[in-house]
């Protein structure tokens, strides 16, 4: 295959891998955020101990974890059909995306939280602060650095299994290198679409790492003030 036929197909492609990525980490972070939290606070010694709800919870999300991203794709299949109401294309890739990167999320923001230091809460609680503002004003706070490493740690990862989601008709780069790639035996397609994977990657990991550095500086420069 020529560069001149391959071009046009490769700024679609690459726009369906960062459309489904985007969008499965948005919701990874809105669902999995309070499910972390939740881990913490109903964990022994937590704000809000339930050894029941923390070992439901934990389950739930040791289970997600466990399961191959590419069974957990064809197992959605009716679901994402009902939700979408087809199985094939970008936007019925995010629902088996968003339901495998919210476990994953959720254990990166419970390592984060706990992270943090106690006395910190301790001395929330002493001048009444609630629950909620200990989350509000310590937890998330103190924790912001390490969940946004996390959340680059989820989309690094999310992009592998987009690349996956392609061998079932998702669209993205990953279905380019396999219909055309592998499938049609074209090399060079194969190693185009390699390259923009990396080069992808690479990118969301400086610009993950660079804003986690940041935002510890500020929060240095504020505790030190």
């Amino acid at each position: 295959m020529t560069w001149d036929e391959l071009q046009p197909m490769l700024l679609p492609a690459c726009w369906d891998t960062l459309y489904m990525v985007l969008w499965s980490a948005a919701i990874a972070v809105v669902v999995g955020l309070p499910l972390g939290v939740l881990l913490v606070l109903t964990d022994s010694g937590g704000l809000l101990r339930n050894t029941a709800v923390n070992k439901v919870v934990g389950a739930i999300v040791n289970v997600g974890r466990s399961l191959p991203f590419i069974i957990l794709m064809v197992a959605l299949i009716p679901f994402t059909r009902y939700v979408i109401g087809t199985s094939i294309g970008a936007e019925a890739a995010i629902v088996p995306l968003a339901v495998g990167a919210i476990p994953f999320f959720a254990r990166l923001v419970e390592t984060a939280i706990r992270e943090v230091d106690h006395g910190l809460v301790e001395a929330v609680q002493s001048m009444g602060g609630s629950t909620w503002t200990v989350v509000r004003k310590v937890l998330l706070p103190e924790s912001l650095p390490s969940l946004v490493s996390g959340l680059t740690t989820t989309a690094v990862a999310l992009v592998g299994y987009t690349a996956m989601a392609g061998a079932v008709g998702a669209g993205g780069l990953g279905d380019l290198a396999i219909r055309y790639g592998y499938q049609r035996f074209e090399t060079n397609v194969m190693l185009i679409t390699l390259v923009i994977l990396v080069v992808l990657v690479t990118v969301i990991q400086l610009l993950g790492d660079f804003t986690a550095r940041a935002l510890a500086r500020r929060g240095k420069r504020a505790s030190g003030a």
